[in-house]
């Protein structure tokens, strides 16, 4: 098959694939709904024949309550068994109802509407026997062959029915067991139509569509790596990948023609070009290029020839300031090591004053020093004449204190001074007394006496004690005179020994003062003594790279005289403004 547009082949390859998935969906969506409503039938029989199954339990369980009732019990008993009957024939007459009620089927609908009559006899034979049970049980007992008769009629019918339900519910599984066959079946072949279609579409579009793209990528990979000789693949078809190789043809032809164009342009750069530069390898700066060459090349022949300027131009400078250069070497070698010898002198001499004032720093600590002992030592009599003063001060208050303990001592002498008097009154009044008794007071005279005589004794020991008090408050104050004395005399002391200790104090700081700022000078001197011997180490090292450079010099000046720089007869420099220019471009 021919196809002239992908753009159509791709539209019918989808509309293809929409019709397959169409028909795919529209299947499966049929066997779904299909798949649904044998679901509902099979749920319906399925609640039909567990609703018939109720009904035959309460079959059997009302015939287990009419036995309970022919048992008999207590009251409480036989009224269970009344609620059981009466709930256990509702449960009955329900579900018969709902499987008579069921349509759809006319067997099941035969049978179960032959169950209503024997159902009806059946719940009135059992409710008569429980309710004559009560009263009579043996005439409820000669009811029971009536019962059973009752009982196996709605038995018999019940089974009809059971056989009619079962045997639609195993139709209805049947029919979906076979639905779902079909359905696997059906979907089965529409999904291998899909896989095939898919295939089939995918193998077109392979061959069709990728794998001339894939050919067209390697050819494209060939350009790119500079094979022109390859052959564009596809480049008949009629198509959009046909129109797209027919386009990479023409651009492997426009590149052919660029790759000569540009061997044609090497080539003649080569001629022209490459000789002058092989010549301004060589050294000779004189060459220029002569060569007619157009387009973008005259600009390049224009920028070699004001290089080529530019270039003699510069080396003439070069060897112009070469020869400057070395003689500002040697100036500078000279002034160097002029400058290194005054350095050394310099390094000497304040290596020099730096022992001088090394010596004056250690001289002014040793003053220090002393002069710090000797404030020391003045603190230590401070402080003893500070203790004199405090034992002066202590002897001052106890002398006071005993002056005040004379004065009271010698209120008690005068007391007993009076005491005595008083004594020797009443001796004196108690001895007229005793006169007056006559011989009976005698004895009592005698006492009077003695008393009398041992208080003027009294009075004169009293008299001697009162002068020798008042003699030792007079030596008590003398003593205290010379005490204070004594402390003035310390405090006068005391003054002049902080004056000392003040100066010398000034004098310590004044010293410590001078001991630092002449170690800061020495310092100083240090410092400036080791940047000596740095300047004097670099000076050196400023000679040697002026030698140096002096060496450099020559050797520039040797290799610019390789270069021949007189410019060719018949050629004019560039100006350096058009050699600026060519530089730009």
């Amino acid at each position: 098959m021919k196809i002239t547009s992908l753009n159509k082949a791709t539209t019918q390859a989808a509309a293809v694939l929409i019709g397959i998935t169409a028909l795919s969906g529209g299947t499966g969506l049929f066997i779904v709904a299909k798949e649904n409503s044998a679901i509902a039938q099979q749920a319906a029989a399925a609640g039909l024949l567990q609703n018939h199954m109720e009904a035959d339990m309460m079959h059997d369980a009302v015939r287990a309550d009419v036995l309970a009732a022919l048992v008999g019990g207590d009251d409480a008993a036989r009224k269970q068994t009344l609620d059981d009957l009466k709930d256990h024939l509702g449960t009955l007459s329900r579900t018969i109802n709902e499987d008579a009620a069921f349509q759809g089927v006319d067997s099941i609908v035969a049978a179960t509407s032959q169950l209503k009559t024997p159902m009806d006899a059946y719940a009135a034979a059992a409710q008569k026997i429980v309710d004559t049970a009560a009263s009579d049980p043996l005439a409820a007992r000669a009811q029971m062959p009536g019962f059973m008769d009752q009982f196996r009629a709605l038995e018999k019918s019940m089974e009809s029915a059971s056989e009619a339900i079962e045997g639609h519910a195993k139709e209805v599984a049947s029919s979906s067991a076979a639905l779902g066959t079909v359905a696997m079946i059906v979907l089965f072949l529409t999904l291998l139509a899909g896989m095939a279609a898919a295939f089939l579409l995918a193998q077109a579009a392979r061959r069709l569509l990728v794998r001339p793209l894939l050919d067209l990528a390697d050819t494209m990979r060939a350009l790119d790596s500079g094979d022109l000789s390859v052959k564009v693949p596809h480049a008949a078809r009629e198509d959009e990948l046909g129109g797209m190789a027919q386009a990479i043809d023409a651009f492997r032809d426009k590149l052919k023609a660029a790759e000569e164009a540009k061997e044609a342009q090497t080539k003649l750069i080569v001629e022209t070009i490459g000789t002058s530069l092989d010549a301004m390898a060589r050294g000779d700066l004189s060459v220029e290029i002569d060569a007619e060459l157009t387009g973008p090349f005259a600009a390049l022949k224009r920028s070699f020839n004001d290089a080529a300027h530019g270039l003699r131009s510069l080396i003439g400078t070069v060897v112009t300031g070469t020869e400057n250069i070395r003689t500002g070497a040697n100036e500078i070698a000279s002034a160097s090591e002029d400058l290194a010898r005054r350095t050394e002198r310099n390094a000497a001499t304040l290596e020099e004053t730096n022992a001088a004032v090394n010596a004056i720093d250690h001289r002014l600590k040793s003053i220090a020093l002393s002069a710090n002992e000797t404030l020391s030592r003045a603190d230590g009599a401070i402080a003893v004449v500070g203790t004199g003063r405090a034992v002066a001060d202590e002897a001052v208050q106890a002398m006071t204190r005993v002056s005040e303990s004379a004065k009271g001592i010698d209120s008690v002498i005068e007391g007993l001074d009076k005491i005595a008097f008083q004594t020797r009154v009443l001796a004196m009044n108690a001895a007229v007394e005793a006169g007056r008794a006559g011989e009976a007071g005698r004895g009592f005279a005698v006492v009077a006496d003695l008393v009398s005589a041992l208080a003027m004794r009294a009075e004169e020991e009293a008299g001697r004690a009162r002068d020798q008090l008042t003699h030792t408050q007079a030596e008590v104050v003398t003593a205290v005179d010379a005490v204070m004395k004594v402390d003035g005399a310390l405090a006068d002391i005391s003054g002049d020994v902080g004056q000392v200790h003040a100066l010398i104090g000034t004098m310590a700081e004044d010293n410590n003062a001078q001991s630092h700022a002449i170690s800061q000078v020495s310092e100083a001197i240090g410092d400036m003594d080791r940047g000596t011997q740095q300047n004097a180490a670099m000076v050196e090292e400023t000679s040697a790279a002026a030698r140096n450079l002096t060496q450099e010099v020559d050797s520039l000046a040797d290799s610019a005289a390789s270069f021949t720089i007189d410019a060719p007869h018949g050629h004019r420099a560039a100006p350096q403004r058009q050699m600026d220019g060519a530089t730009l471009h």
